[in-house]
């Protein structure tokens, strides 16, 4: 039979103990925890006030004052709150603290009393009074009552030791029963996250670049993952992805937490997506709608209106009752700084949280962002059972991190270096999003996930795995985009598997001939390249797509209602437009729709709010653009001519 391994018990006091009693004392500990062979080492360390703290097969076994005392503040922090309640005089405040302090330490009681009435706890003045006394039998009675009275919940720290450490990753021993994705405290303010499970040695990713780490450095399991801040008191703050505000406003009032990692909703507990998520974006909006709940991917080269095309959509929630939640992965400060800029001008702050994992953090935290943000959003689905709107800008980055994470973990790479799991790393997140069944009191979690592509090309690894996990993608091309075609939407290749079921009766039906004549405008006009002429109707079509086309051209940062969404798009598919220039439909449509308001307010609304568009609604507008047409382009060349 192989000689069993010499462990080290290792024995810390508040003041020195002689070689027997440390003895003693580790005799005991190896008889009561099977530690067959060990070697006794002891230390001093007067911070611990009083008692023992002992290190013993991969356990650390507190004893100390320190450690009780750190206990019980652990204990109060749990309680409720009273500073925030201003209501309470002083007399019911010195009643709850008494109350709490009395909770708090009958959940400590593991220190017995001696017959004589002293605690067994071996402060400096006990320890000294046997030392002079010589009465070491004492010593390991008190010991043996403590070990037999032991609260193994309340005392027991599993520990372990860093064994390498670089480039925010540590190599620990020991840990045999840790987790994955486990908080690991190296010390009171600096964490790591164990994500590599192996057999004698944990990988754990620091959250904080920090020199105190050391090889032959203490760390614990703290049974717990990652949790962040939840509740409306984040709405209109800027915060990291471990809900720590960085935006200067004070801390955040709040007493919820949840764990960053949580399952998704259950099939039985989701219901159908039938209402529409309007985004102010009119090429969107008719060709690839979005309801609440669903998952919608964002795609395209860099510089092609992505990040503005999620700002216009969180712009376009205001009175909508949808809270908003902004993810910023991986982005430089100024690019967030100007984001948040925006959202304020707009108003748009009041119902949004912006987390931020800037470009200088560490890939830890640009790991567990987008986590976080859809912890918040859940927060308010499941307790409030509001609707939330989350944007992950961008995925990519987040893939990017956790590839740097991976490889530093010494994990095998596979296709363009991303590790086998990076598909389950986006599933898992984008399968929390999704419309809540009412009888578990409603909500929805809507995902606008972005993702870049290089040179256009969506085959790409993550493009294709986010792709296969969305409900469809709106694709922006570099060439539309650059030829002035604001937004630069791809119809061909942007689609909505979901959204159509959540549309406006209103919207179906001017969006329906869309594609259409968008389609037979594209091959009109490549066929127009090649011909010197062309007949009446091959015109009239091409001028008829120009004119669609035009009024598919939105500004940045200006989301329009879906009522004149509904009359643009008319008009567009009428071909009504097709005697003004080109740079006249915008102007015409703004007079025309604001005459509509004034003279056919009921006609407005019934599109708005009951989202219909009647046989009397398409008459009453052909009649009022009949005589308003005419009289606007009289108006507007006798204009021309003056000026």
């Amino acid at each position: 039979m192989p000689d069993q391994e010499l462990k080290i018990i290792r024995i810390i006091s508040s003041v020195p103990l002689d070689l027997q009693k440390g003895q003693d004392i580790a005799k005991r500990f190896a008889e009561r925890y099977d530690i067959p062979r060990f070697e006794v080492k002891l230390e001093t360390d007067p911070s611990l006030i009083g008692g023992l703290v002992i290190y013993a097969g991969g356990f650390r076994y507190d004893y100390s004052i320190r450690g009780q005392l750190n206990r019980i503040a652990s204990r109060l922090k749990t309680q409720q709150s009273i500073e925030s309640d201003i209501s309470l005089d002083a007399s019911t405040i010195n009643h709850l603290i008494r109350d709490n302090l009395d909770e708090a330490l009958a959940d400590f009681s593991e220190q017995p009393m001696a017959p004589d009435g002293e605690d067994l706890f071996l402060s400096a003045d006990t320890i000294e009074k046997d030392q002079q006394a010589g009465s070491t039998q004492r010593v390991i009675d008190r010991m043996r009552e403590k070990l037999d009275s032991f609260d193994a919940d309340s005392t027991i720290d599993e520990i372990g030791e860093v064994l390498r450490y670089s480039d925010g990753v540590a190599t620990v021993s020991g840990l045999q029963n840790c987790r994955n994705n486990e908080l690991i405290a190296f010390t009171s303010n600096v964490y790591g996250i164990a994500m590599n499970l192996e057999e004698h040695q944990v990988g754990v990713v620091m959250l904080q670049q920090n020199d105190a780490i050391r090889e032959g450095m203490i760390c614990k399991r703290t049974g717990s993952t990652v949790q962040v801040p939840t509740g409306q008191a984040l709405l209109g703050r800027v915060v990291d992805p471990l809900g720590k505000p960085i935006d200067g406003l004070g801390p955040i009032q709040t007493k919820t937490y949840r764990p960053i990692e949580y399952p998704a909703l259950s099939i039985v507990d989701r219901q159908p997506i039938t209402v529409s998520l309007q985004t102010g974006v009119t090429a969107i909006d008719a060709m690839t709608p979005i309801g609440r709940g669903q998952r919608e991917l964002i795609v395209g080269d860099r510089q092609t209106g992505k990040t503005a095309l999620a700002i216009d959509t969180i712009i376009n929630q205001k009175n909508k009752n949808v809270f908003c939640i902004y993810v910023a992965i991986g982005q430089k400060m100024s690019t967030v700084s100007s984001v948040v800029n925006v959202l304020q001008t707009q108003g748009a702050m009041a119902y949004t949280t912006v987390v931020v994992a800037s470009a200088s953090t560490t890939a830890s935290l640009q790991y567990i962002a987008p986590y976080a943000g859809c912890t918040m959003a859940e927060a308010l689905m499941y307790e409030e059972g509001a609707d939330v709107l989350i944007v992950y800008d961008d995925l990519t980055k987040h893939a990017q991190s956790y590839r740097a994470i991976s490889l530093l973990l010494r994990r095998p790479p596979g296709r363009e270096a991303y590790p086998g799991d990076i598909f389950y790393l986006h599933a898992r997140l984008l399968e929390r999003s999704g419309r809540r069944h009412e009888r578990l009191g409603g909500g929805s979690i809507t995902a606008l996930p972005i993702v870049e592509t290089q040179s256009g090309d969506i085959s790409a690894y993550i493009p294709t795995n986010v792709i296969s996990i969305t409900d469809g993608q709106i694709y922006l091309e570099s060439e539309l985009f650059f030829a002035g075609q604001r937004p630069a939407i791809n119809v061909g290749l942007s689609v909505s598997r979901v959204g159509g079921s959540a549309q406006t009766k209103a919207m179906k039906k001017v969006a329906g001939p869309l594609r259409i004549n968008l389609a037979q405008y594209r091959s009109l006009e490549a066929f127009s390249q090649f011909s010197s002429e062309l007949d009446d109707d091959t015109r009239r079509q091409l001028m008829t797509g120009e004119r669609l086309m035009e009024v598919l051209k939105q500004p940045q940062y200006d989301p329009l209602p879906v009522e004149e969404q509904v009359v643009m798009l008319y008009l567009a598919n009428r071909g009504v437009m097709v005697s003004l220039d080109r740079e006249d439909i915008h102007p015409f449509l703004q007079d025309y729709i604001r005459l509509l308001q004034s003279k056919e307010p009921d006609l407005m609304r019934e599109i708005s709010v009951d989202g219909r568009l009647t046989d009397e609604g398409m008459s009453i507008i052909d009649q009022t653009v009949e005589t308003y047409l005419p009289r606007w382009r009289a108006e507007n060349e006798a204009y021309a001519a003056t000026v």
